[in-house]
């Protein structure tokens, strides 16, 4: 079965940075687009980033260039460096896989908490 889990999530300092991490199971790893969306309270889910299989990153202007997507094929995980760090950040941080052919498949995990604060 297809497992997503993030790790790397806790509070931290206006300014500071985080790592997070995905480490999935049960996919062919390199043939799936990963990504970090994020969920605030009271607000929609948005994207952070996406990577594709080969490592080709992708941002929305809306993240301002202070998180860096990366994957590591042969370990199954998908990373995302947060730094510079705001309150506006704070939020839960899902992972998601979605296979590259076939049908449309998505797969997320249970979240991480980020919390920004002073």
């Amino acid at each position: 079965q297809v497992q997503l889990v993030e790790s790397g999530g806790g509070s931290v300092q206006p300014g500071g940075s985080l790592r997070l991490s995905c480490a999935t199971s049960g996919l062919i790893f390199s043939l799936n687009v990963m990504a970090w969306y994020r969920q605030a309270p009271g607000k929609q889910r948005e994207l952070v980033a996406a990577i594709t299989g080969g490592g080709s990153p992708n941002y929305p202007d809306s993240m301002k260039g202070r998180f860096t997507i990366s994957r590591d094929n042969a370990k199954n995980t998908v990373y995302l460096q947060m730094n510079s760090l705001e309150p506006e950040d704070t939020a839960v941080y899902y992972c998601n896989a979605r296979r590259s052919f076939g049908p449309l498949r998505d797969y997320w995990g249970q979240g991480t908490q980020v919390t920004v604060s002073s």
